[in-house]
């Protein structure tokens, strides 16, 4: 199973949200290149980032930061947050960002993201972050009507390299992941599913793991790690 460290950036500083709240960070480095090769040299092999002022603005907003994580680490990078154009995503993808997230896109504009997802084959991750069980957008801050699972199914068949799945009211708590919702998906899904939100301990983590069985590949691990609740010796062998 892969273990993604996770950067969210803020204001080109490394925080932590509590169920997705953007008053509600916590600063832990405000050297985000730093902390990425931190987590490279802990012997991480992925690294999740996410914008999170580009996610609610529309638009790339912490650019320098992930430049900056780009030139610091040789481990491939997948990232989120504001990119909803096909543009933007073969520019990130360009610099040297390995696999892009599409997230608020994917709900409102899914045409655009199964084109990317074909023209960017095993490059697109699909990132559903859901409010009990519906989908949220625009960085949270909105609620749709479609489930995760409805709005899974339109990118099945299109190449798209996973789905991440986040239940926002367990994102940042620390509360552990959403279990049932997570392998829900992964058993209703050809794409593999990774599990996002809520991690709080290594037993957390075992417990994601025992998904593998149903398509779950992997869990994105952020605050645990800050707070030092999981060492990350525990994490890079799983």
């Amino acid at each position: 199973m892969i273990i993604f460290p996770a950067i969210d950036l803020k204001s080109g500083q490394c925080v932590r949200l509590f169920k997705g709240e953007m008053n509600q960070a916590t600063i832990f480095n405000d050297n985000p290149a730093a902390q990425a090769l931190e987590f490279q040299n802990a012997g991480f092999k992925f690294l999740h980032v996410v914008d999170l002022d580009g996610a609610i603005a529309g638009a790339t907003a912490n650019e320098n930061s992930v430049r900056e994580i780009l030139k610091a680490v040789k481990m491939p990078v997948q990232l989120g947050g504001g990119i909803r154009s096909i543009s933007t995503i073969e520019k990130w993808l360009s610099l040297g960002v390995n696999r892009v997230i599409l997230g608020t896109i994917a709900a409102k504009n899914p045409q655009l993201v199964q084109e990317a997802c074909k023209k960017f084959p095993n490059q697109i991750v699909i990132g559903i972050d859901a409010k009990n069980g519906f989908v949220a957008t625009e960085g949270w801050v909105e609620t749709s009507e479609v489930t995760s699972l409805e709005l899974a199914k339109k990118f099945e068949d299109c190449g798209a390299a996973a789905i991440i799945y986040t239940d926002i009211s367990r994102d940042g708590t620390l509360s552990g992941s959403d279990l049932d919702g997570t392998k829900n998906l992964a058993q209703n899904l050809k794409i593999p599913v990774i599990a996002s939100g809520g991690i709080g301990n290594l037993e957390d983590v075992l417990k994601v793991k025992q998904l593998e069985q149903f398509g779950v590949i992997g869990a994105i691990v952020g605050r645990a790690l800050y707070d030092k609740k999981i060492a990350s010796a525990d994490l890079v062998n799983l």
